[in-house]
């Protein structure tokens, strides 16, 4: 049975705290993981979620601030431990390569997996796989930052009673599907379209094109609120968003599932963040993250 679910590991900011770990989250999607953001710590978070370095196919780094990127050194050298068998994809900005060579060769260590390295440096696709097209957009903070969206392709649902009205059945549905068309009978009489599904994780950023092309008609949506909507001043002097800022974007894209995130340890009840979301109009399922919780993409309509 294929699981598409978020694995969240850690969900402060730039500081920790005793109940909150730097950045961590793992998309598992149909036998394959993507890791976004490992920060520091996120080798031990793996451990107490139940997931492991097999897991991992794609290291998706969104910048280089340590709360997002120090985790990568313990992964990359758990991964080669492990003798992890299949390559694992690194995405990370560009104009940081130096910080991910520093940090994937900190110590010393034996070199067992392959780890293949994938800068990012504009917008646009960066892998299309049977399963998945994942692309990368420019967001607004200090230093360079993208944000990432998998999107699934969009397929056919089979119609039983349409099937069966026009006497296919067995092995003649496969040929339908294959051919688009037998016996007079066309696919689209006895289907209709299924669309793909749709995740995105943005981090840390102000308001900014890239933000709302990322979560335009997402099934799944983690985004950062790093501040209360009484501090957005502060958010924009450094790159952030507020909740209300957040749950307003997810509003406007018609995102199913919101999950916010990356919270900072001036903070400390979570319920604030969920009403200013819901102050901000987002009416969708809503999660104020916390570590090691599982959030699982919803079902499709």
């Amino acid at each position: 049975m294929s699981v598409r679910e978020l694995v969240v590991l850690g969900t402060a900011s730039q500081v920790p705290t005793r109940h909150r770990n730097h950045n961590g989250y793992l998309l598992l999607w149909d036998g394959e993981g993507l890791l976004f953001d490992p920060g520091e710590g996120t080798q031990r978070q793996m451990l107490r979620a139940g997931v492991a370095a097999h897991d991992i196919h794609r290291i998706c780094v969104t910048h280089f601030h340590g709360d997002h990127s120090l985790g990568v050194a313990g992964v990359i050298q758990r991964i080669n431990l492990d003798q992890v068998p299949h390559p694992v994809t690194a995405h990370y900005p560009a104009s940081g390569g130096r910080f991910f060579k520093r940090l994937r060769y900190a110590t010393a260590y034996r070199e067992r997996a392959e780890i293949v390295e994938v800068p990012v440096d504009t917008d646009g696709v960066i892998a299309a796989t049977r399963a998945y097209t994942l692309e990368a957009r420019r967001l607004s903070h200090p230093v360079e930052s993208f944000g990432y969206r998998l999107t699934e392709p969009d397929g056919r649902r089979m119609l039983p009673e349409k099937l069966a009205a026009h006497g296919i059945k067995g092995p003649d549905v496969g040929l339908l599907q294959r051919t688009g068309e037998l016996r007079g009978v066309r696919l689209d009489d006895v289907s209709e379209l299924r669309r793909g599904q749709r995740f995105a994780f943005v981090m840390d950023t102000r308001l900014c094109d890239g933000v709302h092309t990322l979560a335009e008609g997402c099934d799944l949506l983690v985004i950062e609120s790093t501040f209360l909507d009484q501090d957005e001043s502060l958010a924009v002097e450094h790159g952030h968003l507020t909740a209300g800022q957040a749950a307003g974007v997810a509003r406007d894209a018609g995102v199913r599932h919101l999950v916010l995130t990356h919270f900072s340890q001036r903070y400390h009840d979570p319920a604030v963040f969920e009403q200013q979301a819901r102050d901000a109009g987002f009416t969708g399922e809503l999660t104020i993250a916390r570590d090691l919780v599982r959030v699982p993409l919803p079902k499709r309509p």
